[in-house]
């Protein structure tokens, strides 16, 4: 998958960098947990050999081992609950409502793919795409999360933190970005066979590059020349395609399967599984179940023309 590194040591948003610190904070006790442990086992391990070498070595007097229970007890006390203060009050800080102005996008995750609508106060400026959200930059955007089959979970490591996404209940996270970029995220909920390969992209535009993107995406699919390769496809594709996939503008008004509208304009395949390039566009349309084992894409009988003619078709509509 082509963007930034899927690395939850980095942030790059208001709603990441509270959690990057308590992250960094949790490693660091750990680490030190791990050492202070080494060092008393070392420790146990000399005093016993030397024990047993001199039987009276190890003896010293007025020793209350127990002492040392208490004081460690106390020790790991304090820490966890200082930890656990630290985390709440993130959760806290992390807690608060967006502008009821500001975007919203309602994700819905499916076995293995991520579908996501753009939401608006006028109805036909509301459209659907997949795998790949754009938001604009420093504008916290929230996130509404479904599931239509089994429980997910929503992570973008450098823009939030994890949020699952459960069947039958409404989930809200909230991400932002502080510099344009592409960063990726993940189900992070083993959602069965393929979860490895259920990533999403999150675009972060530049306002003004965020406004023309949304433009764009309002737009139906580009009618192709009569004739065309490209028309001979969109025929191919919405007898062959259209029960399960939409392609706004043409027939194909499937909902089982991703929207496929502008697909040409995104970077990945499969959810992120593919780069959007010609031969790996028609790898997949041919045979999905060897490439992600388990989705519900069915591998079709095409011929080599209906195959290149669905692609050309795909690829020519953005």
């Amino acid at each position: 998958m082509d963007g930034a590194p899927l690395n939850y040591l980095t942030a790059a948003g208001s709603r990441a960098f509270p959690i990057l610190w308590l992250t960094w904070g949790v490693i660091a006790i750990s680490v030190a947990v791990m050492l202070v442990i080494a060092i008393l086992v070392a420790e146990g391990i000399r005093r016993n050999r030397q024990t047993l070498a001199e039987p009276t070595a190890g003896v010293i007097s007025g020793e209350n081992p127990v002492r040392w229970i208490y004081a460690g007890v106390g020790v790991s006390c304090i820490v966890l609950v200082a930890a656990a203060a630290w985390t709440l009050y993130v959760l806290s800080a992390l807690a608060y409502e967006v502008p009821p102005d500001g975007p919203t996008v309602e994700v819905a995750a499916h076995q293995w793919w991520w579908g996501m609508r753009y939401l608006d106060s006028d109805p036909s400026k509301i459209f659907s795409t997949a795998n790949e959200m754009h938001i604009p930059v420093g504008v916290p955007v929230r996130i509404v999360l479904n599931s239509s089959d089994v429980i997910h979970s929503f992570w973008v490591p450098a823009l939030g933190g994890k949020t699952d996404v459960i069947p039958g209940q409404t989930n809200t996270a909230v991400i932002e970005a502080e510099k344009p970029g592409i960063y990726l995220g993940q189900c992070t909920e083993y959602c069965g066979q393929q979860h490895a390969h259920m990533g999403l992209r999150v675009v972060a535009d530049k306002p003004d590059d965020y406004a023309r993107w949304r433009a764009e995406q309002l737009q139906p699919h580009a009618v192709p020349p009569p004739g065309s390769e490209a028309a001979r496809g969109e025929t191919a594709f919405v007898t062959r395609c259209g029960g399960c996939h939409r392609v706004r503008g043409t027939l194909a008004g499937g909902v089982l399967g991703p929207d496929l509208t502008h697909l040409a304009e995104r970077g990945t395949l499969a959810a992120g599984s593919l780069p959007n390039k010609p031969a790996y566009l028609s790898a997949w349309i041919l045979e999905p179940q060897r490439i992600k084992p388990g989705t519900q894409m069915p591998a079709l009988p095409l011929s080599g023309p209906e195959l290149q003619a669905i692609r050309t078709f795909l690829e020519e509509g953005s």
